[in-house]
């Protein structure tokens, strides 16, 4: 039996399966992706456990799902989808901003933000904790 923590086992997976208190960021995310006006970059903040890394992952997959039409929810089912559920997608790196990161760390990933995506249409940095 795989070990899987609650709050990853219960962590919502598109935008309709509810944010208690983040009503607005889901509204305001959901309208973007209808319109196709994606920013360049968001910021989520606030205190432990309100969902922002939660929110961050779903709009990863929502812009680079592949079978979404006209909904902004990502399908979860497509290759893209399942591979940032897996957390092995190239395309969506999540860094954790709390541990100490060296000089050498930044100017790698510096580098690396010049690279097109490769299996998605976006590529998505989400630094949690930083």
């Amino acid at each position: 039996m795989e070990y899987l923590s609650l709050y990853r086992k219960w962590r919502p997976k598109s935008f309709s399966d509810g944010f208690i208190g983040q009503e607005h960021v889901v509204r305001t995310l959901k309208n973007a992706l209808a319109q196709n006006k994606i920013a360049h970059a968001y910021l989520f903040s606030g205190p432990r456990g309100t969902g922002k890394t939660t929110i961050a992952k779903i709009l990863a997959k929502a812009v680079n799902c592949r079978a979404r039409e006209d909904s902004p929810d990502p399908c979860n089912a497509c290759p893209s989808c399942q591979r940032i559920n897996d957390g092995v997608s190239m395309d969506v790196l999540e860094i954790d901003g709390a541990s100490n990161r060296g000089i050498d760390e930044i100017r790698i990933l510096r580098e690396r933000v010049k690279f097109a995506p490769v299996e998605g249409d976006y590529k998505v940095y989400i630094i949690d904790e930083a």
